[in-house]
Parts: structure tokens; C-alpha cells; sequence
């Protein structure tokens, strides 16, 4: 593995497609950490594209300043997110953009820090840093091609697939370190690559000074929607081909006579409109949708549910950990896991007991949890607080900003 100097701080390059005003889970994280990194007297550049996570006709800048940081946005495609192909293309041209942005504005004195979207976009940063005698740290959000092998995409099997993982852990093997966010993670990534990698686990955060606890009495959104007098099943964040639903839909067919219980859907994805379209088909009209919410408005619109769902298919447990849960407690929410309840995510909550867990396909006891924690306003309380406490020791901005400055110290 390189050695990074100490004699300076060095400039810390990130190359990602989405960065700030974008508001998707890692292009906030991303904005979080880009910033706070200035704030300790790194240089810090941003190559990433000129578009919005869900909307590819927005028009950013090619070049700005953002809190510090110099901003570097590429010409890509912009067929967007509709189908896989136009997404292939969006992305073949920002290897191909990104490429020759990094091979200008790298050298010696340089950290990449290549995260996971596109896929692979890590190649591209290896043989960047590889020319330039650079240090690159691979920041992984999920293990590709895996993760696209799980969900059934055509293009990633047979031969293909051997070949993106034989470059894939060719790239991890040559980075300075690795950062995964799990204990899952970890152990998947060391088993698939194996030989001497260096891997670190970080994970995800939540600004807790900007995403805090609102009380149901004294929050607009829960008057605006129309929630008073409502117990809330919030989902909030991306709906995805990698988050399992039909449970969800289950219990929601089995608590439909009880008026006083609801569903809230915010966010898109892949899913939203089969989500919709159930709903309207099973006449679940305790199911309700909202658009993603202003980065300002999160304390509010993660405050406006009672508890909390989170979702994640388990074949993709260890490849993908769910970045929503983060913010789950820092407003003080119980979490209900729907996934595999022998999982990380699954540990976490009953370790700590600020949640529960069902294994997908049990919609009966997911509508049992639901009712229990309705019913006993004591229960949820003290989960409440067990996961405000847990995210205050664990998973605020400014503790896990502090494990990224011991990597970049080394």
C-alpha cells in the first residue's frame, strides 16, 4: 500500500456523479464530508457531473466554489434513470469526462477518494493515480458488480461478471485503504478479494446538529399532511430495486381497519409508482406519498413518522447497508427492519433496543410490531431515546468526520 506524507495536508480529490445542491443520500454524505474537510484545512476538489440524482434535464454549473470547495462538473449523457441503457450510457460518458478531469487536476500531492457511483468508477481513479504516483482510497457504498448480479441485471453474468470482479479487486488490492461501512461488509469484501487489501470500516452518518428530534405537537409537517391524531409508519428515502415491499403492503392490507394507523411513503425510486399503483389496487387508502423533502426540512418530515421502516432484500445483505437508518435516529424514531433479522442492521436495533426486526415475507408479525408500539406509548419512548443516544455515540457527523481525519492523517 502507498504511504501517505506528513509533512502537508494533501489536496483530497472525490469523483462521484452527484454532489451538492443534489440532495441523494451520497451526495449529502459526500457534501458533508467535502466540507468539513476544508473546515480543517484540506484543499478539496469535487469532479462529479452536471446533473440531480432525480431529475436529468437540471442544467449546474461546470465550474464553482461551494463552501470551499472547487467543484468540477463534467458533460455526461442525460437520458437518466428510465431504463438501464440510457443509464449505461449516462455512465460509460462520465468515465470517459471524469477521466481526463482527474488526469488534469491530479499529481503527486493528490488523495482521490473514488466512491461507488457509477460502478467502478474506481478503475478509472486507479489507473489515474497509478499515473500520477497519487494515493487513492476506495469509498464503497456498495459492492458492485454483486450488488447488480443480485438484482438480475442481463448484463452482469458469466464471463462479464468474472471480469468486473477480477478489475474490481485488482483496484480495492492496489488502494491505499478501503472504506466499507459494515462489519458485513467487510467480512464480504475480504472473502471476495482476498490477499493483503487495507480496509477500514466507517460508517454513514447524520448531521445531528441539523436532523434533530420534533415533537408530534409541534411540527408543521404532521398538520400540513393531515397526520394529527395519526400513528405513522414512515419509509423515508430511496424506493429501489434493492428494498423489499410486498411485506410492507402485507401489513399495511392487515391494519387497513385500524383508522388511526397510516403509512408514509417519502421519497422515489425505481419503486414508487408499483408502490402507487398497489395501493390504488388493494384500495389501501391509509397509504399515503410524498415527494423527497428539502434538506432543511428533514428534522420535520423524519420527525412526522411514529416509527420507522427500513427495507433491504436479503440476498444484498453485506453488499448494500441501508444509509437511511442514520437519520432514523438521529430525529429519535423507533426502526422496524424488514430484511434478514440475523443482519447488521437487524443487531444494531436489538443490541441497542431502539427497534425490532422481521424477516421478509412476515407480514403478520410486521402488523403485530406496528400495533404493539401504537399501543404502548412507554415502549416507544424508550426506544425513542435509546436511538437518539445510540446515534449521538456512534453515528454523528462529527464523531465519524474524525475517523475519516485519522485515514487521511496516517
Amino acid at each position: 500500500m502507498q504511504e501517505i506524507e506528513k509533512s502537508v495536508k494533501k489536496k483530497v480529490i472525490f469523483v462521484n456523479r452527484f454532489f451538492y445542491p443534489d440532495h441523494s443520500a451520497t451526495s449529502q454524505l459526500l457534501s458533508d464530508l467535502a466540507f468539513d474537510l476544508v473546515e480543517e484545512g484540506y484543499r478539496v476538489e469535487i469532479v462529479t457531473s452536471r446533473l440531480r440524482y432525480d431529475d436529468s434535464s437540471a442544467r449546474l454549473l461546470c465550474k464553482e466554489t461551494v463552501n470551499g470547495v472547487l467543484v468540477h462538473r463534467v458533460w455526461t449523457s442525460r437520458f437518466g434513470r428510465g431504463n438501464l441503457a440510457g443509464r449505461a450510457l449516462d455512465y460509460i460518458t462520465f468515465y470517459v469526462t471524469a477521466a481526463w478531469s482527474l488526469l488534469a487536476r491530479t499529481d503527486s500531492n493528490t488523495i482521490v477518494i473514488a466512491k461507488t457511483d457509477p460502478p467502478l468508477i474506481s478503475v478509472i481513479a486507479a489507473v489515474v493515480t497509478k499515473l500520477r504516483k497519487a494515493v487513492l482510497i476506495n469509498w464503497l457504498q456498495d459492492v458492485f458488480p454483486e450488488v447488480a448480479e443480485e438484482l438480475g441485471v442481463k448484463l452482469v453474468r458469466g464471463k462479464t461478471l468474472r471480469v468486473l470482479k477480477t478489475v474490481r479487486n485488482a483496484t480495492l488490492r492496489n488502494a491505499h485503504t478501503n472504506i466499507v461501512l459494515g462489519k458485513s461488509m467487510e467480512q464480504f469484501v475480504r472473502k471476495e478479494v482476498g490477499g493483503n487489501i487495507g480496509i477500514h470500516i466507517i460508517p454513514n452518518w447524520a448531521d445531528g446538529r441539523a436532523i434533530k428530534p420534533i415533537s408530534r405537537e409541534e411540527n408543521p409537517l404532521r398538520s400540513e399532511w393531515g397526520l394529527q391524531g395519526k400513528f405513522v409508519v414512515g419509509y423515508s428515502g430511496n424506493l429501489g430495486r434493492a428494498h423489499e415491499f410486498e411485506t410492507i403492503l402485507y401489513a399495511a392490507e392487515i391494519l387497513s381497519k385500524h383508522k388511526d394507523v397510516v403509512f408514509l411513503f417519502i421519497g422515489g425510486g425505481a419503486q414508487r409508482e408499483l408502490l402507487e399503483f398497489e395501493a390504488r389496487r388493494r384500495c389501501l387508502d391509509s397509504i399515503g406519498f410524498q415527494p423527497y423533502q428539502p434538506r432543511e426540512r428533514l428534522s420535520e418530515s423524519l420527525s412526522a413518522a411514529d416509527v420507522h421502516l427500513v427495507s433491504l432484500s436479503p440476498r444484498l445483505e453485506g453488499l448494500i447497508v441501508p444509509s437511511k437508518i442514520y437519520g432514523i435516529l438521529a430525529v429519535g424514531r423507533p426502526t422496524i427492519f424488514v430484511g434478514d433479522a440475523n443482519g447488521e442492521v437487524a443487531d444494531l436495533l436489538r443490541q441497542n433496543n431502539c427497534g425490532s426486526s422481521v424477516n421478509v415475507s412476515d407480514g403478520d408479525k410486521l402488523a403485530y410490531l406496528i400495533m404493539k408500539l401504537s399501543e404502548s406509548p412507554d415502549l416507544a419512548k424508550k426506544q425513542e431515546i435509546n436511538a437518539r443516544a445510540l446515534f449521538d455515540k456512534e453515528y454523528s457527523r462529527r464523531i465519524v468526520r474524525n475517523k475519516w481525519l485519522e485515514i487521511l492523517s496516517v
